[in-house]
């Protein structure tokens, strides 16, 4: 079977082979709200398409800087921040040209 479309959502197992992590800490990063999930009538939890990239910034930031899980959120909070500001002046800029 081949796949064409990239899906809409993942399950925690996907996600889980895509980064080679368990899926307990899979799920453990959303209960940390370290990356977004949505929870169905069943209880399951989809990721978005972008997890297992966010993981990997998880994993760099955990391994690069021996920050705590509590400091990462802190920090993607803080990049996250920062894209849109500079989304927004990239964005002013090309409106005065």
């Amino acid at each position: 079977m081949y796949v064409l479309t990239k899906p809409a959502r993942l399950s925690a197992d996907r996600v889980s082979v895509h980064t080679g992590l368990h899926p307990d800490l899979v799920r453990r990063f959303a209960a940390l709200g370290l990356i977004e999930c949505a929870v169905d009538d069943g209880g399951r939890l989809w990721f978005p398409p972008d997890t297992a990239a966010r993981i990997a910034r998880i994993q760099r930031l955990r391994r690069g800087l021996s920050l705590n899980y509590n400091a990462i959120g802190l920090v993607l909070d803080l990049l996250d921040r920062i894209r849109v500001l500079e989304a927004q002046v990239h964005g002013s800029e090309t409106s005065w040209r």
